[in-house]
């Protein structure tokens, strides 16, 4: 990463005192960087806006991004949500109306202001880039052009609450820390007076994150709400559309693509869930905001950057990817199609025969399985982030999980054969139970025996004809069902073999079905379709910049962050349990001396052979300090399940120095609606 000091620009920042009004009377809190000339020579501006408390829990990685947009000729902005950090108001779910309103209010606010052009850009990753599709589909007049890294277009279908239909442990991760952030303080350097009677309000009424979204098992109402695919032509700003391999959202990129009807783009790194100039792993990172500016340039300032004239996709291909659960760099290349859907991509049938996968139809032979409840344990997280080192946290070694699974391996490949879109199964396949779950993986047997994981889906089988209607399975009836594996761009090279492991259980990724279940999958007339991309010919590509970003903040780590992560069998009764611990360290801000830490403990656990011994808790703490003035936040949840109902439980307890000054307790029985 190169760290530069000297821009174009010189940089100013306000802070204090720069407040958005809300016509329902609530003020919103904004840091703003600008060129120091800004007021006599008005910039478009850039807006990030996120709940993430920009005065100390973003404040590491704000700094590097905005002071360069700035310093290369951007008001840039973030600004706090209604009702975290340092914004007034009450915050109770994401993506709530009065989100998205209060955003298409901050985006007329700023192109009113003197130091701005009036043509404004919206960017973000995760939440921040949720947001800025949902704000772009209410069609602010002065929103010209946003950036939209690591999010969806549907809440439902790819969110990290479910995944085809079946329930995410990142629900709860997530979830939890979610529940740690909504009762924390802004820092009354900021607020004024005012920030204890603010706080009171959000303390009242905290919700349980948890307990909302569990109360939704189906694609409802609910998650049709901030789900842009409900209908993509409201969206009529530019898009450009970016992600990771590794992150939990890369699909979205590619619907994307497919279905607005604006100029776009999208740009799919080797990464996980963070910027694409990151050094996180897993390298090579790229000078990712010079693409952003680019972008701005040419839809903010009417500078042909030629960034409009790069493919409309542009993928890392990855290539012989290391079978382990964490790894430094990934070794591929990067490719562009010039448009998607690309015509250059060819659909490969190849059969799941007895024999193995085969090009031609072979023999029907009933394959019979019941998985064990701890095949998954290769399976990684769902949304990595690449802060790890030491734990599992991108797909591991996929031969512990395939000599449990019923598998298909293809032939020796005699040349290359590269990958790029959804693979697609069609399962001819029974269950001796109404509900269900089924996993797909494809992947690369090498050489010496070690197996990569390409690509996976999961299916709720009772979801197999809508996430709406549920359907209970035909007990022991032949059913044929699609499952549509993320979409990838992978190299398997020659001298490897493909394969197809399917499987009825993926735990920890997904909590357990309500019964272990035994799948008959019939052979021959079960079929692996292959988006396979020709290696030539592709349009050439303009190389990427080296990263670089702006200095970051003066700060003192007072403590390092925590890092464990372990897997513990108990031989005698089965019992496995996965222990996660890690967080942000202690550091404090010089420039006000506010202290920040946040400590995130996850463990899950399930017996073999009882899909109902399953059980997942996190526990997130929270501080925040500077002389007198200390807040602590403990929050915590836990899952279990009956065969008819889930178990949510739930403690939330806030303290100010040592005065406890909340204590709230849930527990909530849900339904389980054929999840």
């Amino acid at each position: 990463m190169r760290v530069v000091s000297e821009f174009p620009h010189k940089v100013k920042v306000l802070e204090k005192e720069v407040w958005i009004p809300m016509k329902r009377g609530d003020r919103l809190a904004a840091r703003i960087w600008l060129p120091v000339d800004a007021e006599e020579n008005p910039v478009p501006a850039l807006l990030e806006y996120i709940p993430y408390r920009k005065r100390d829990m973003t404040r590491p990685g704000d700094e590097p991004k905005h002071a360069w947009f700035a310093g290369h000729g951007y008001a840039s902005l973030r600004v706090d949500m209604a009702g975290a950090g340092d914004s007034f108001g009450i915050m109770r779910d994401e993506y709530a109306r009065q989100e998205l309103q209060d955003g298409k209010e901050v985006i007329a606010w700023i192109a009113r202001q003197p130091w701005c052009t009036g043509k404004v850009g919206m960017f973000g990753i995760s939440w921040g880039g949720f947001n800025s599709l949902q704000v772009a589909a209410l069609k602010p007049p002065a929103l010209k052009a946003i950036v939209t890294s690591c999010s969806t277009d549907d809440r439902y279908a790819d969110d990290m609450h479910y995944m085809g239909g079946t329930l995410l442990n990142d629900q709860l991760d997530w979830g939890t820390t979610f529940f740690s952030i909504l009762p924390l303080p802004g820092d009354p350097q900021i607020m004024g007076p005012g920030w204890k009677k603010n706080w009171k309000e959000r303390l009242d009424g905290v919700p349980c994150p948890v307990e909302l979204w569990m109360g939704h098992q189906r694609r409802d109402a609910y998650w049709k709400h901030g789900s842009v695919c409900e209908n993509y032509d409201n969206i009529q700003c530019a898009v450009f559309a970016v992600g990771g391999w590794l992150d939990g959202y890369s699909n979205a990129i590619f619907r994307l693509l497919k279905n607005l009807k604006v100029p776009r783009l999208g740009l799919v790194g080797p990464h996980a869930h963070q910027w694409g100039q990151s050094e996180r792993a897993p390298g090579p990172a790229i000078g990712f905001l010079q693409e952003m500016l680019r972008f701005w340039d040419h839809w903010l300032k009417g500078i042909d950057t030629g960034i409009m004239k790069e493919p409309m996709l542009r993928a890392y291909l990855q290539d012989d990817v290391p079978a382990k659960a964490w790894y430094p760099h990934c070794p591929g290349t990067w490719i562009g199609e010039k448009s998607w859907p690309s015509k250059r991509i060819k659909p490969r049938r190849l059969y799941l025969n007895d024999e193995g996968l085969g090009a031609r139809k072979g023999k029907d032979v009933p394959r019979v399985a019941t998985t064990p409840q701890t095949l998954g344990l290769a399976g990684g997280e769902w949304c990595p982030y690449g802060t790890g080192g030491t734990g599992p946290e991108f797909p591991g070694d996929q031969r512990f999980d395939d000599g449990a699974s019923v598998c298909f391996d293809g032939e020796v490949l005699g040349e290359d054969l590269d990958v790029l879109g959804a693979p697609v199964v069609t399962l001819d396949l029974a269950i001796d139970k109404p509900d269900g779950f089924v996993c797909v993986r494809l992947n690369d047997v090498k050489p010496d025996g070690s197996v990569s994981r390409a690509s996976y889906g999961v299916l709720n089988l009772t979801h197999r004809e809508s996430h709406e209607k549920i359907k209970a399975m035909p007990k022991g009836r032949r059913v044929k069902v699609r499952v549509q594996l993320n979409d990838c761009a992978y190299r398997f090279r020659a001298g490897h073999r493909l394969r197809i492991a399917v499987s009825t259980t993926y735990w920890p990724l997904i909590f357990p079905s309500p019964e272990a279940v035994e799948m008959t999958l019939h052979t021959g007339s079960s079929v692996l379709e292959l988006p396979v991309r020709p290696a030539t010919g592709g349009p050439t590509l303009r190389p990427f910049e080296e990263p670089e970003e702006a200095p970051g903040m003066k700060m003192t780590q007072l403590t390092t962050a925590p890092s464990r992560n372990t897997v513990t069998r108990d031989v005698l009764t089965g019992r496995v349990e996965v222990y996660s611990e890690r967080g942000t360290g202690h550091y404090r801000i010089d420039e006000h001396a506010m202290e920040f830490r946040r400590t995130t403990i996850e463990r899950m656990a399930v017996t073999e052979g009882d899909p109902l011994s399953a059980e997942s808790e996190v526990t997130v703490t929270s501080h925040m300090k500077r002389g007198d003035f200390e807040v602590n936040v403990h929050a915590r949840t836990s899952l279990r399940a009956t065969k008819e109902h889930f178990l949510l439980q739930a403690d939330l307890d806030v303290w100010e120095g040592k005065e406890r000054v909340l204590a709230k307790s849930w527990s909530t029985p849900f339904k389980r609606d054929g999840v």
